[in-house]
């Protein structure tokens, strides 16, 4: 019986086991032979290409980080000659230069592979039509979404972000089934349909939604508002290609990840160090094919797990959990580290708010202060806040062991993104 995906692989353990070593070997060569600054840092090391015989030779390798792409602009870590590039992508960083990542032909069409996969694992067809609404330009999305989608054989809406009239007359006009968008935006134009009453007008049936942490309540929020049959979170970062590095199968039990294209290690943040199987860390990630910026071993920041039970959809490739935050969006308040993940996993246990949330530190008189500001959900009362507040504020004490003012506000009143919202304001060195 032949492989029933037409992107999918369908690969045994060993042969993934084959694929990575080999990748890995062809990684550190690459790198070591073509970028100074990785000769460099692999000299510092001590380790050669020809000292990577097996697949635990990976934690000899020193580490890559975010500084090492910042080091190099405009061209950072670049390991082929400037006419082997094809294209550039960059990060939406807020601080300083962002992170320019350059494509070689291959690279572009392992991307498009894998975006492809993302679709035809979500259950796709060729009858499909995809509204992008998603950042074009220098931004990774649009442009991923769209290169995928066309290769996949489906039908590409590519709208772009921003402009809600504009994005509801062609959920209307054209009827795509599919919207490919960040959950903030989803949210919005969810938000939308139910005020303009275009709810049965809309033919929507699936979201493929990525690039900030969701709530189970925001999801369910934008499935019956959107009248979905299901939604899709999907990883992905500019560093390893752009969005697409993985997707949620149909059973909604954590995301498959490509583990032919990028080796996927989960550390101790602090000590560097492997944690155990299953246990939450950084997610580390070490390209096997990558030719423009090879990664090896780099710092992605993002927290999660990876999944060590079958999936119950038969998918023979591995898992990792939901993004569950980053390591650098861990507030420090009167010395508790939080990160804004456990707050919203507070929110989620009381059914009278909704998934809308700010976190705000301010510093008065030598004393820092946290206000947390959130939605009522609309079926909610205004007489019950007060008691709401309060269980909420008590039950943040117990599991967070720090003490905030709880603010409970009308539906809609926290700024709504088109792209990520942000969560923590914080004015301590305003």
């Amino acid at each position: 019986m032949g492989n029933k995906f037409r992107f999918l692989p369908d690969i045994s353990s060993d042969q993934l086991e084959s694929i990575q070593l080999d990748g890995l070997k062809w990684t550190v060569k690459h790198a070591y032979t073509g970028s100074p600054a990785y000769r460099e840092k692999l000299d510092r090391a001590g380790v050669e290409p020809g000292d990577i015989k097996e697949l635990s030779h990976l934690e000899q390798l020193p580490f890559t980080t975010v500084e090492d792409l910042r080091l190099g602009y405009p061209f950072p870590l670049l390991s082929v000659d400037h006419e082997e590039i094809v294209r550039v992508h960059a990060s939406s960083g807020t601080t300083g230069k962002r992170k320019i990542l350059a494509y070689t032909k291959k690279d572009i069409d392992t991307w498009k592979n894998m975006m492809a996969r993302c679709f035809e694992l979500a259950g796709l067809t060729k009858k499909d039509r995809v509204q992008i609404a998603v950042g074009y330009g220098l931004w990774t999305a649009g442009a991923g979404f769209q290169l995928g989608c066309e290769h996949f054989g489906a039908m590409a809406v590519p709208l772009g972000p921003g402009n809600l009239d504009f994005q509801l007359r062609f959920l209307t006009d054209l009827q795509p089934t599919c919207l490919c968008s960040t959950a903030s935006m989803a949210l919005l134009l969810s938000e939308q349909v139910e005020k303009t009453g275009l709810k049965d007008k809309v033919k929507l049936k699936k979201l493929i939604f990525g690039s900030e942490p969701h709530t189970p309540k925001m999801r369910k929020k934008i499935e019956e508002a959107l009248n979905l049959e299901e939604s899709f979170d999907i990883p992905g970062m500019t560093e390893n290609y752009g969005p697409g590095t993985g997707l949620e199968c149909r059973e909604h039990v954590g995301m498959h990840y490509w583990a032919d294209v990028f080796i996927l290690e989960i550390v101790d943040p602090e000590t560097l160090k492997p944690v155990a199987p299953g246990e939450t860390g950084e997610m580390v990630i070490t390209t096997l094919c990558k030719e423009g910026v090879p990664l090896i071993r780099y710092r992605t920041r993002d927290l999660s797990r990876v999944l060590t039970d079958p999936c119950p959809c038969g998918l023979g490739l591995p898992r990792h959990d939901m993004i569950l935050g980053r390591s650098d969006d861990m507030i420090i308040f009167r010395g508790v580290n939080i990160y804004p993940g456990q707050v919203a996993g507070v929110l989620e246990e009381f059914a009278e708010v909704s998934s809308e949330y700010q976190i705000l530190l301010r510093r008065e008189k030598g004393l820092d202060f946290l206000k947390i500001s959130v939605e009522r959900k609309a079926s909610g009362s205004v007489d019950n806040d007060q008691v709401i507040a309060g269980l909420i504020s008590e039950r943040i004490r117990k599991k967070i062991m720090v003490r905030t003012e709880l603010e409970i506000i009308d539906p809609g009143k926290l700024p709504r993104s088109m792209g990520k919202s942000k969560r923590v304001v914080d004015e301590r060195n305003i």
